[in-house]
């Protein structure tokens, strides 16, 4: 008898992805589909523990941009135009006698005024993340070390920089990366350069130690010895250091759905691998509960993942939700980020169906992502 032909497990994941994500994405798919079987592009984050104003000017001068500080200079844009608005109402308002006129324009105009400081607040980091333009595929070199030997950036998904900056930190927050490994948002988190103490943990050994390796590479040993890198299980952390942490980032483990359709090794797709990626939904809400648990009253968790998938993303945090108020009574609010989508629709392209937080989907255009994200306050 002639044993059937095994099926790689790209075509797998294709296949259950075609399945799925046709009816998700519907007419969007197709294009998404595309993106996903083409090369990723990838934004250059810099290292602030470097001379970083030439390799700037550098960057620059390939046509590169900052994702970030043109967000900022938006944010700057919003404000005074509604600044101008508010002053414009104002005036009209003064010669207005009618008392209904008069509130209408004032529930508008605090609306402006509240929708600014969110705006603010999301981009005044210190993170610069160098992308070109859309439809601009030119690839960014190898980065080169500084005379302490430290590289100069570090070439990441440009999208995975997005929860991080979702996770606002502030001066002197303690901060967790619970999954932190292979250590790209950690060392954004760094370039922050404010966190009171930032603990990276990840339960893979062997992916410790590329975060390791990325840290060394990046940052100079005085700031690398005050990260706590541990390799506990992550779903565990709740009951080790519960009510501890300001900021807390979950980006767990997926179905990495670019990796999927194109890397045979470690592919999640691979039928010994089936039960594992059945339970991944359920291994996604252990950990996000353990980073709601370490979180003190009032903090905040990022969730992320690289997956396009409704299962591992809204339905994790809706079912999150709930089991932190049935089981442990505990209220979470889940936070509106789609200001994201003004700040950043230059850079990345979103879903705007997506029920909660936000999904940046690819395009050939701005082939970054996917990368889900989404904010809940304890």
């Amino acid at each position: 008898a002639t044993t059937a032909p095994r099926i790689p497990s790209t075509r797998l994941a294709l296949h259950h992805f075609d399945t799925n994500y046709s009816l998700q994405l519907k007419d969007l798919w197709p294009s998404v589909r595309a993106s996903l079987l083409c090369e990723q592009k990838y934004g250059a984050l810099l290292n602030n523990f470097t001379p970083i104003d030439h390799i700037a000017q550098e960057l620059e001068l390939l046509n590169a941009t900052d994702f970030v500080s043109e967000a900022s200079k938006k944010v700057q844009q919003l404000q005074q135009g509604a600044a101008v608005e508010e002053s414009r109402r104002r005036e009209s308002r003064s010669q207005e006698e009618s008392g209904g006129s008069r509130t209408v324009v004032q529930s508008e105009t605090m609306t402006q005024a509240e929708l600014s400081p969110q705006l603010h607040t999301s981009i005044t980091s210190n993170i610069k993340c160098y992308t070109f333009p859309r439809g601009d595929i030119t690839r960014f070199r190898p980065a080169w070390p500084d005379t302490l030997g430290l590289l100069s950036y570090y070439l990441m998904d440009a999208a995975s920089v997005l929860p991080v900056l979702a996770l606002n930190v502030q001066p002197d927050d303690f901060v967790l990366d619970l999954c932190a490994a292979p250590g790209g948002k950690t060392l954004a988190l760094l370039q922050t350069g404010i966190c009171g103490h930032l603990a990276a943990n990840d339960v893979s050994i062997s992916r410790t130690k590329r975060l390791y390796q990325v840290l060394s590479s990046y940052v100079p040993r005085e700031i690398r010895e005050t990260v706590r890198i541990t390799s506990y299980d992550g779903r565990d952390w709740g009951e080790l250091e519960g009510g501890t942490f300001h900021k807390v980032l979950v980006d767990v483990p997926c179905t990495t759905d670019r990796h999927s359709v194109m890397e045979g090794e470690n592919n999640i797709f691979h039928k010994r691998r089936t039960k594992e990626r059945q339970m991944l939904p359920m291994l996604q809400l252990q950990l996000l509960m353990a980073g709601i648990l370490a979180t003190k009253p009032g903090g905040e968790v990022v969730y992320s993942t690289c997956s396009l998938s409704p299962l591992q993303n809204e339905f994790v945090i809706e079912r999150a939700v709930d089991v932190a108020e049935t089981q442990y009574n505990i209220n979470i609010q889940v936070e509106d980020l789609s200001y994201f989508r003004t700040l950043f629709q230059d850079t990345f392209s979103f879903f705007s169906e997506c029920r909660l937080g936000e999904l940046v989907l690819p395009h050939l255009t701005a082939n970054f992502g996917p990368m889900y994200f989404c904010k809940l306050r304890r």
